[in-house]
């Protein structure tokens, strides 16, 4: 190699890679979730919040018919970025009901960090609420919604997010009364750099 272009090269590598602190590339760090690492047994209520500083980055689900129509869960998180600084308040969303389809984004701009969820043996659903997190007073922009996790009802689920300038803010829900199953849309954010003086977008 030409020791010119070595030359040019190097400190752009060097910036590209100190951009991330001691995390590389941000979204091969989440820590690897297993089959026997599930946060809830089938018909059981959980709480799962990420660590300070990080937020939920893939979502992964079981469903079981025999058991009530219910599905164990699992989730990976992975720190911000350094660019995005520490959250300044974190909190519980409201809750969605069981048995009923819902759309929610985390107020005040928050980055989802977490999933709070109760079974209920009436609907063979659960309700839902998100724990989120704020960032200084940043704000979204460029959202989308994910395809749907499952593709059909009573699927394995498996969302990973491969987009590290992409945030999950939320999600939408359909559920079927038949198959007493819900896919997933996550809605993925990009995050300013600066500060805005939007309260919630």
């Amino acid at each position: 190699m030409d020791l010119a272009v070595l030359c040019v090269l190097l400190p752009l590598v060097t910036a590209a890679w100190g951009q991330y602190g001691d995390y590389g590339y941000p979204y091969q760090q989440y820590h690897d979730y297993s089959d026997d690492g599930w946060v809830n047994l089938n018909r059981q209520g959980f709480s799962y919040q990420c660590p300070h500083g990080q937020v939920v980055v893939a979502v992964r689900s079981i469903f079981n018919k025999k058991e009530g129509s219910d599905r164990q869960w699992n989730y990976a998180c992975m720190p911000t970025p350094q660019s995005l600084g520490e959250p300044t308040e974190c909190w519980w969303e409201e809750i969605n009901r069981a048995g009923m389809e819902w759309y929610q984004t985390c107020s005040n701009n928050g980055l989802v960090a977490g999933f709070q969820s109760r079974y209920f043996e009436s609907v063979l659903d659960r309700e839902w609420q998100f724990y989120c997190c704020r960032y200084s007073k940043r704000c979204p922009y460029s959202c989308w919604l994910t395809t749907e996790y499952p593709g059909h009802y009573g699927e394995e689920m498996d969302m990973i997010s491969y987009n590290y300038d992409y945030y999950m803010r939320g999600a939408t829900t359909t559920f079927s009364a038949v198959e007493r199953d819900r896919q997933w849309k996550f809605i993925m954010c990009r995050m300013t750099d600066y500060d805005c003086e939007f309260a919630s977008v």
